[in-house]
């Protein structure tokens, strides 16, 4: 069987398709890290703009933990043609009372779940990104579609071991 042979992609379109992979892909994957265990779980962000991603989390889930010891998170995306954004990034908290309304009102699963967007089990996360690489099927290398080095070198908090 012959390896199939992917079409070239002009740089100027790699942002254009890595952006059509994230709306594709509902249920990305994000990386964690739990001490020096790394951490994957599918996640349904309630807003994307470009490529900044937030996701809604429990107080009460495992992962809070995780990003609050070590906020360097990676997304994984994938669309039905295996085309896939990896998306690095850091973690914030989102404490803008005019932005959680907003994600709020757009969500009904979120206010059907939590009921209030004042249920303190309720966080918001943004994730800024600080790369993003796009890899069409059967490529095998990465375009880099963003690279912002200015906040990918942040102190991380001491973790106690």
């Amino acid at each position: 069987m012959t390896k199939p042979t992917p079409q070239p992609i002009a740089p100027a379109r790699a942002r254009e398709l890595a952006l059509a992979v994230v709306q594709a892909d509902r249920f990305p994957m994000l990386a964690s890290i739990d001490g020096d265990q790394p951490r994957l779980r599918p996640v349904s962000p309630v807003r994307t703009d470009e490529f900044t991603v937030y996701v809604a989390n429990l107080r009460s889930y495992h992962k809070t933990v995780e990003l609050a010891a070590n906020p360097k998170v990676e997304l994984c995306y994938m669309d039905e043609g295996h085309n896939q954004v990896r998306l690095t990034g850091i973690v914030e908290l989102v404490t803008d009372r005019v932005l959680l309304q907003e994600i709020w009102d757009h969500n009904p699963l979120l206010r059907q779940y939590l009921g209030s967007l004042d249920n303190p089990e309720l966080i918001m996360y943004r994730i800024r990104p600080t790369q993003v690489r796009y890899m069409q099927e059967w490529a095998l290398e990465y375009i880099t579609v963003l690279e912002n080095t200015l906040t990918a070198d942040i102190e991380l908090p001491e973790q106690s071991g």
